[in-house]
């Protein structure tokens, strides 16, 4: 059975065959946040990159905010247009630092409002930058520090597949994962390593960083490193965006243009990001690649696959109180996936739809509200288990959405205990082709979220933020999307 419209392709491409003798890989994914539309010397620090890159047979990827490429045409610098549309066009936000930031107004908007006000307010920019540069951006990732979970239905409704950025609010071991139906290149381990101090004066650290990265994570298989920079830090003295400060926001005629570096420092700059790149692309196995080539070394190969009935009993199997993700090989599955695979199996059984496949087609989303803990056990007879089985697999097809509750007739008890009890109802339906006479319902908790970070001031220290500034209702639904969250498995390859 499918519980969701299954994803889009992903544009994979073929890749070499495994080899477990050979170290594996490590990939470089290497992101300008292209952003300064105040400093127009920006724009050649922009150009001047792109065009090194290009000489050095390396594609990166530039996230543009949307009125930087709206600058870039009313300044004619179709020039740097051309230089940077021979790399990957993420987005950055339509105007990046202006109050208010995603964060900012989607703290008190709920799942469905704050994704459709991200579309009202962002999609501006993002269509601008397909018009000016021939194609739709791959990827997004917030500006600064102004992050918030209900961007993730409106990308995905964009045809986005890619969430590329750094932040402390969701992270998975320091590696690529899922969540929120798009692969995250987020808060990874290794890149910060590799950034330049207040005088880049660190080169030598910096490449002994990386060569220590390169052995650890090519001697374990391979693995990714993300590594960033702004156009801008490159020329300016502090960046354009401070105009808007502590919440400030001055009309156009009141910015100030930040000061630049002198020749000498620019020149330091540059050599520090030329010579680390060269460095990089030295070493036997690294691979730059872009946002949405990493699609194809990190696919999520449990979408469109068809499960067996032991594979089910792998995946019921592995069901607890503490919901998470599972994984298996060479796939992974998200709660939400396991809750709507396990659902659609037992819906299926209760119709005795005889021979239909479990097919994993899509990431629902988790709910819109975390319910309270069950407090107790209560056991639900089966003529109502099962009728709340269907009501579920109506309301999943429906709303793509893990439900906040689950009804038990007028008994209402959160989703995960539900998950639990539904995986112990698998199980004796594939090992006896019967149903129980009563459902046991226990309490249960979503564990996976234990990966996104709690709300504090110290999670909100971008200097834009207005000074206070906490969003506890949307780092709430961040942890609600937990459901959704899984690892990228990356995709075995010969290291070249």
């Amino acid at each position: 059975m499918v519980f969701a419209a299954v994803l889009g392709a992903s544009g994979r491409s073929a890749l070499p065959a495994a080899d477990p003798s050979a170290k594996g890989p490590v990939y470089v994914v290497l992101w300008f946040d292209t952003e300064d539309y105040i400093l127009p010397q920006s724009d050649d620090a922009a150009k001047r990159i792109a065009e090194f890159l290009t000489h050095q047979g390396i594609q990166a990827t530039f996230k543009v905010v949307g009125e930087k490429g709206r600058a870039l045409e009313r300044r004619g610098r179709q020039d740097v247009i051309q230089a940077l549309s021979r790399h990957e066009i993420g987005f950055h936000a339509d105007t990046h630092s202006q109050h208010p930031t995603p964060a900012e107004y989607e703290s008190e908007l709920d799942w469905e409002m704050g994704s459709e006000e991200f579309t009202r307010r962002e999609w501006p920019g993002f269509e601008d930058l397909r018009r000016i540069f021939g194609r739709a951006p791959t990827c997004y990732g917030q500006p600064g520090g102004s992050w918030a979970p209900q961007a993730f239905p409106a990308l995905r409704g964009w045809g986005v597949k890619v969430y590329l950025d750094d932040g402390p609010q969701v992270g998975l071991d320091g590696k690529p994962f899922w969540y929120g139906g798009l692969l995250n290149i987020f808060n990874l381990q290794h890149g910060a390593e590799l950034r330049p101090n207040d005088d880049w004066s660190n080169l030598g650290r910096a490449k002994a960083n990386f060569k220590a990265t390169y052995t650890q994570l090519s001697q374990s298989g391979g693995g990714f490193v993300s590594l960033y920079f702004h156009p801008c830090e490159f020329i300016h003295q502090y960046f354009w965006d401070l105009n808007f400060a502590k919440g400030a926001n001055p009309t156009r005629d009141q910015w100030k243009v930040p000061p630049m570096k002198s020749a000498q420092q620019v020149e330091r700059d540059f050599s520090y990001f030329e010579e680390l790149v060269k460095y990089i692309k030295s070493f036997p196995g690294v691979r730059f690649i872009t946002a949405s080539q990493a699609l194809a070394v990190l696919p999520d190969a449990a979408q469109g696959r068809a499960f067996s009935a032991s594979e089910l009993r792998v995946v019921a199997g592995q069901v607890t109180p503490e919901i998470s993700f599972e994984v298996n090989g060479d796939y992974a599955l998200s709660a939400s996936e396991v809750f709507a695979l396990l659902n659609g199996f037992v819906a299926n059984a209760i119709q005795k739809k005889q021979g239909t496949a479990a097919v994993v087609g899509g990431t629902p989303y988790g709910p819109d509200a975390t319910a309270p803990e069950l407090a107790a056990k209560i056991d639900v007879p089966w003529a109502q288990f099962s009728r709340s089985v269907l009501d579920v697999d109506s309301s999943l097809a429906k709303y793509g959405q893990i439900p906040d509750l689950v009804w038990f007739g007028s008994r209402a008890v959160p989703p995960e205990s539900y998950l639990a009890a539904l995986a112990g109802v698998a199980l004796e339906l594939l090992a006896k082709r019967q149903p129980p006479d009563a459902v046991s319902v226990l309490p249960a908790r979503l564990a996976a979220a234990h990966y996104v970070a709690e709300d504090s001031k110290e999670l909100w220290q971008w200097p834009i933020f207005p000074d206070g500034f906490e969003a506890p209702q949307l780092m709430a639904l961040a942890k609600a999307q937990a459901w959704t969250l899984k690892p990228a498995i990356l995709r075995r390859t010969t290291a070249r």
